[in-house]
This record gives C-alpha cells, structure tokens and sequence, in this order.
C-alpha cells in the first residue's frame, strides 16, 4: 500500500511538471522564441493541448493507484489536498527558473498553509 502512495505521489509530480508546461510555458517559449509568438491562439491552444494529453496520463493512472477503494492509502479529499500541494510546488519552481519569480514573504505563509492543509486532511 505505501507502494502505490509513493508511485502515485511520483506520478503526480510527473503529471503536474507537464500541467505547468501546458498553462504556463506558453509565456517562457514567447520570450524566447520569436516563431512561438508568432502563432495565433489557436495554435498556442494545441499546443497546450498536445501537452496536456501527457499530463492526463499520468495523473488518471496516479489517482487509480492512490484511491483507496482501488487498494491505495489516500481517501478523495487527501488526494486532492496533495494534488494541489504538488501543484502549487512545481509551479513555484517553474516560476522562479524560468520567470526568475522573486519569493516573498506571503509566499512562505502560503507554503504554511498548505502545509497546514496537509496536516488535516490527514488527521483523523
């Protein structure tokens, strides 16, 4: 059972690294290609799309793996609370590489909260 936390915890990470890029490094690739902003929003949209598709695998199978109606160790409620936590991590690398995103201190009260988050979503 602590297997399929894990591996559902990683597929998650994987899934969420591939949600960023989808949502977001559509910004990054305007900057730094000049032929990427030029494509209209149609194409951007695909492209995001394209993305997407890998995210979609991988998270559909990590929320199968973690359920535990399907033998996993989360209930719905802490696998969404550690979706959205891994969500919010990945992003927040992604912002400071590749947006040199300066983190302040309502950033790290945030980071408490979610972790706060965590906590009782857990809690029995």
């Amino acid at each position: 059972m602590l297997t399929h936390g894990l591996f559902s915890i990683a597929l998650l990470v994987c899934s969420n690294i591939f949600m960023t890029l989808a949502w977001y490094g559509h910004l990054k690739m305007r900057e730094e290609f000049t032929w990427f902003a030029a494509l209209p929003l149609i194409a951007v949209i695909g492209f995001s799309w394209c993305l997407a598709f890998f995210e979609y695998c991988l998270q559909v199978p990590a929320n199968r793996l973690g359920f535990k109606d399907n033998g996993g160790p989360f209930d719905l409620m802490q696998l969404k609370v550690i979706q959205e936590v891994i969500t919010l991590l990945v992003f927040t690398i992604f912002s400071v590489i590749a947006f040199h995103t300066e983190l302040k201190w309502n950033h790290l009260c945030a980071a408490l909260c979610l972790i706060a988050a965590v906590y009782f979503s857990f809690r029995q």
